[in-house]
């Protein structure tokens, strides 16, 4: 175990790397002006983990009480899901094991950002056709059980085309938001269909708040077909000389690693605690690690995942299907 000014340094260390204010960048060849107040923001990510992560999520007896952790299958009319959640403030995180979303396969990932304010969604897809992009539209639905779907979010995505990584921007349904059998909390104002409504206050019972940082592996490909939508959302965006990218949203800084496919997945997310950690903390989660204060601050870092002989099935530029979770 390390040492507690070992972790207190790396911890630093990663949120210094993974989180960025204007003007400060890590050597990139390209800084786009930042819009103070974008129109979309980081929301969530989903990660396909093996079998002994996905597991250790659900049943770590830390980790239920360091979040808001839920597990939970979703079900669109033509598909279910299985995910494991941890919900913050603001912000959450989804993780899949083997088999339990579909068409996805061993260090997929998939990143979605969201509008707070009703009609903004249409906003960013109007920008997305002026950067010459023709984006893909529709409506998410999901069924509560009585076999009738109803409205869930809007969503608007660059092409179904790609290797290991996926992003969407959404926009939740006031249907969705006001249905009695759901009991989300009224709007704070006009037009609220914010992320913060729509995952309520039970994070206040636990260490997490929310995830001011991510990094993801993926192919070049899918950095450069899926940043477009980032850049329409108002998101700050820097282009690394490594050909990766940093976006910042205000809050949360996303990191796109460049790797080859079979190398793809999940590496590393920065939290903000509800309060100050005293004393630090280290656990193993299957094949990750967090590291949890002293401080403000927690790291969870995921090692890379071997999958197994033939499992990466997706031929590059093959068309699938967006796994969005949620």
């Amino acid at each position: 175990m390390r040492t507690p000014w070992r972790i207190s340094g790396f911890i630093a260390t990663a949120v210094a790397a993974l989180t960025i204010t204007s003007g400060v960048s890590a050597a990139p060849a390209q800084a786009e002006e930042e819009r103070r107040d974008p129109l979309l923001a980081f929301n969530h990510a989903w990660a396909m983990v093996d079998r002994e992560t996905a597991d250790a999520i659900e049943h770590s007896e830390f980790l239920g009480r360091f979040a808001d952790r839920r597990v939970s299958t979703g079900n669109d009319g033509t598909s279910t899901w299985t995910g494991r959640y941890l919900l913050g403030k603001e912000t959450y995180l989804e993780f899949f094991g083997p088999g339990d979303s579909p068409d996805a396969v061993a260090g997929d990932t998939g990143l979605a950002v969201s509008a707070d304010k009703d009609g903004d969604l249409a906003t960013a897809t109007a920008n997305l056709h002026e950067l010459g992009v023709d984006p893909v539209e529709f409506t998410q639905v999901t069924d509560l059980g009585d076999g009738k779907p109803i409205p869930w979010f809007d969503v608007t995505y660059t092409t179904a085309t790609y290797d290991t990584f996926f992003s969407w921007a959404m926009e939740y349904r006031d249907e969705f938001l006001t249905d009695p059998r759901l009991d989300f909390p009224p709007p704070a104002y006009e037009g609220d269909v914010s992320r913060d409504r729509y995952n309520r206050d039970q994070y206040l019972d636990h260490q997490m708040r929310d995830v001011i940082g991510i990094q993801i592996a993926t192919t070049s490909a899918d950095i450069e077909k899926m940043v477009p939508l980032w850049r329409a959302a108002g998101i700050t965006i820097r282009v690394l000389k490594d050909g990766g990218v940093l976006a910042f949203d205000g809050m949360t800084t996303i990191r796109l690693l460049p790797v080859p496919a079979p190398e793809a997945g999940i590496r590393h997310v920065v939290f903000a605690l509800d309060e100050p950690a005293e004393e630090p903390r280290t656990e193993t989660i299957g094949s990750s690690t967090l590291h949890v204060g002293p401080g403000a601050y927690a790291l969870w870092t995921f090692d890379p995942i071997e999958p197994a002989a033939g499992s990466r099935s997706h031929a590059s530029g093959e068309p699938r299907h967006p796994a969005f979770g949620g």
